[in-house]
Parts: structure tokens; C-alpha cells; sequence
């Protein structure tokens, strides 16, 4: 459930560390640690944070939204997903979306669909649907997207055929969808499909 501001600060004590103090000391524990496991733990809690609109303004105000895309290029999968993750929570909103998209957001966005990691894959497909504007669309669905998008829709892993799915119907027109089909570009080849899940028994 998400938070009001007056609910924020009846739930913050007077003697206690506000919300912006606190999410700069994660941003400056990020920055500084050393340690990969304490950054992952970092990451994944500004994740969190990114969830609740209360906190849109603070993120901003910290170039949180620059430090998630900052991960989208780290060798450590973990990072890469809780960085795609705090986009994805972030991007419905009109200014993070503008932020996101200035800042080259839909390439960025787009390699993470070569992930091995399901959570990574499923993070980025919504998260692209998220940034489509007028004049974003066309990147969104480039040829090579809309193939990509064809490609996870025929996967076995129902999560990411269904999501794919609505990418493809929701997003894209029919002519779009055929020319994926019948006249592929070859830019997808080598983009791996997450791993199924285990048949639930």
C-alpha cells in the first residue's frame, strides 16, 4: 500500500533520520562500499524505494534514476536486475519517464532483453511498455524489439509469452507484428530465452 506524506511523517519519529537522509546514505553506501554483495543489498532496497510515489521526488533529487541505468551495464546480473527493477517501478511516472528517455533509457532498456535472467527480461519488457510515448513509440518497436518480442512470445515460460504477447497486441500494429514474422533482420539472433520454470507439481 502506498504511503501519504502525513502517514510518512507520522510514522517518522521526530529524532529520527528522514527519508531523504536515509536514501542518501544508501546512495552514498552504494557509491563507496566495495564489497558486491553490500552494493547488490543496496541496489535492492533502492529498488524497493522506487515502488512507493512518496519517494519519486527524493530519487529524483539523488540522480537515483542515473544510478539505475548506471547498473544496466554492470557485469553482475544481480545488479542489472534490481537496476532494471527501480526503472520499471519509476517509469509509469510522467517525469521519471522523461528523465529515463532523455537519458537514453530505451537502449539501455533494450540490451537488458539479452539477459539469462527471467526476472531481468520481464523487468525490461514492461518496463519499455511503461516509456512508450508518441515519441518514443517508434524506438520502442523497432523492428528489432517487435522481432525479439515475437521470439519470447513462442517460449514455453508462460510469464514471459504472456507478457510478450501483450508487448506485441498492445504495442504494435498489425504490419509490424507480420513484417517480425516474415522478414527478420537477424539483430535478435543470439538473444537467449530465460530458462522455463521447473513443472509445478
Amino acid at each position: 500500500m502506498f504511503s501519504s506524506r502525513e502517514r510518512l511523517d507520522n510514522r517518522t519519529p521526530s529524532e529520527g533520520v528522514g527519508r531523504l537522509q536515509y536514501l542518501q546514505a544508501l546512495v552514498t553506501e552504494f557509491q563507496q562500499t566495495e564489497s558486491e554483495e553490500c552494493r547488490e543489498q543496496v541496489l535492492a532496497n533502492l529498488s524497493n524505494f522506487a515502488y512507493d510515489p512518496i519517494n519519486y521526488d527524493y530519487l529524483r533529487q539523488l540522480n537515483v534514476i542515473d544510478l539505475f541505468l548506471d547498473t544496466l551495464t554492470e557485469p553482475n546480473e544481480r545488479l542489472v536486475e534490481f537496476g532494471i527493477g527501480g526503472l520499471c517501478n519509476l517509469a509509469l511516472d510522467k517525469e521519471n519517464k522523461a528523465l529515463i528517455l532523455q537519458n537514453d533509457g530505451v537502449s539501455l532498456v533494450k540490451d537488458c532483453l539479452s539477459s539469462p535472467n527471467e526476472e531481468t527480461v520481464l523487468s525490461a519488457i514492461t518496463t519499455l511498455m511503461y516509456l512508450t510515448t508518441p515519441a518514443s513509440k517508434s524506438e520502442i518497436t523497432a523492428p528489432s524489439i517487435v522481432e525479439c518480442m515475437h521470439r519470447f512470445a513462442g517460449s514455453s515460460n508462460k510469464r514471459l509469452s504472456n507478457l510478450a504477447e501483450v508487448f506485441l497486441q498492445d504495442y504494435c500494429t498489425p504490419e509490424q507484428r507480420s513484417r517480425a514474422q516474415s522478414e527478420p533482420s537477424g539483430e535478435v539472433v543470439g538473444i537467449p530465452l530465460p530458462p522455463s520454470p521447473p513443472d509445478a507439481r
